[in-house]
């Protein structure tokens, strides 16, 4: 029996928005391997993006190919709307081989029906394509014409559909109690690893109405002098007396994600920690207050530089990007940045997160918000104290 998280008319919907971007880019072949993006248009879920495995998009072909391992053949039968006929696995001889390579497989598949000498489109910057993906096809389809594809479905999941903004949602109750659960974790004498333990047993956990699942990164938890950098996790050491921890930390349901991000404080606060956390928490209000449809991503950077413009502290990395579905490494989806330059238009549905947080040589504050873009304005998805948490 499938388990199929939307409709089949949403999978064959975003199914044709691909496909309409691949026409307007002269695009025929469309090799999908992101996970996520696999996902989307699919619903193919599944812990098998280690070996290589995508979708094929045919630019005139009702639905796309799955090519995969073996033994995830019925992965994709149980969590796709895919026919039969278009689920093609691959024997485990494929798998870690030095004789040969995944690819082949799909190179053949392309040439036995006729698209050997097509434009075909690799998602040449994803973090599953590898430069022996590109090297294989290119080998093997000598008559093709192969351009970069990079990112197009992730343009098409830009805008969020309600289904999706459900899921997020759900996403954002987990991520609230999780972040709870961190707080009260975090405390002197107790080990870093058994805070982060705790984290990851309240994110899968869920709420009693619905479970979690495992999220796209691992909680970011550095502590004490580890604060002067956005992405170091947990040690086995124990809390001391006036650390500072940083929490940034996802609830995901169904593979819709949602972060947040806050900043603990174990006894007194240094003052420059206190003096940071104002700069951070008055100007994530100041710019919340500018936000909404139609006005451009740089715009909202804008509005933050201006705001913290007069404190003496700089920010010299963007303030946000979109997040929705995504496996490991990254909840973003890696379409729009909250940075001077990005010209894309803010519009309803998009899932930002406002993520303004500073690191400076000793220490830092990682304040954030999760929002979504209403057809008037913003809405906060979570709404967990916007202040430094000091116990």
């Amino acid at each position: 029996m499938k388990t199929l998280y939307f409709e089949t008319s949403e999978y064959m919907q975003r199914f044709n928005e691909t496909k309409k971007s691949m026409e307007e880019k002269g695009i025929e072949v469309l090799i999908v391997t992101d996970p996520a993006n696999m996902n989307y248009i699919s619903g193919f879920d599944g812990w098998s993006f280690y070996v290589h495995q995508c979708l094929i998009i045919m630019i005139d072909q009702d639905e796309p190919i799955w090519v995969g391992r073996g033994q995830d053949g019925n992965a994709a039968r149980l969590t796709s709307w895919l026919s039969e006929e278009n689920i093609y696995p691959y024997t485990d001889d494929y798998v870690h081989s030095l004789i040969k390579h995944p690819m082949n497989f799909v190179a053949d598949i392309l040439k036995e029906k006729g698209y050997g000498n097509k434009v075909i489109a690799t998602e040449m910057d994803t973090y599953y394509f590898t430069a022996k993906c590109q090297e294989t096809l290119v080998h093997d389809l000598p008559n093709a014409r192969f351009v970069d594809g990079n990112n197009i479905v992730n343009w098409v999941k830009l805008i969020k559909s309600d289904k999706e903004i459900e899921y997020i949602k759900k996403a954002a109750v987990i991520v609230e109690k999780t972040m709870q659960t961190a707080f009260d974790s975090i405390n002197v004498g107790v080990r870093q690893n058994e805070a982060a333990a705790n984290v990851y047993q309240a994110q899968i956990y869920g709420t009693e109405e619905y479970g979690g699942d495992y999220t796209a990164i691992a909680p970011i938890m550095p502590a004490g002098v580890r604060t002067s950098t956005p992405h170091l996790s947990w040690t086995d050491e124990p809390y001391k007396d006036g650390d500072t921890v940083l929490v940034e930390i996802a609830g995901n349901y169904r593979r819709y994600h949602c972060p947040l991000s806050r900043t603990v404080i174990l006894g007194d606060a240094p003052q420059r920690v206190r003096d940071l956390s104002e700069v951070v928490v008055q100007g994530i209000h100041d710019t919340l207050e500018i936000i909404k449809p139609g006005i451009y991503c740089e715009d909202i950077e804008r509005a933050w530089a201006k705001s913290i413009s007069k404190s003496g502290f700089i920010k010299d990395s963007r303030v946000g990007y979109s997040f929705g579905l995504n496996y490991p490494p990254d909840w973003g989806e890696r379409t729009v940045s909250l940075r001077p330059g990005d010209k894309t238009i803010l519009q309803p549905n998009m899932t930002l997160h406002f993520m303004p947080g500073i690191w400076l040589d000793d220490c830092g504050v990682d304040i954030s918000e999760p929002i979504r873009i209403t057809e008037t304005g913003v809405e906060l998805l979570t709404h967990y104290p916007r202040k430094l948490l000091i116990k």
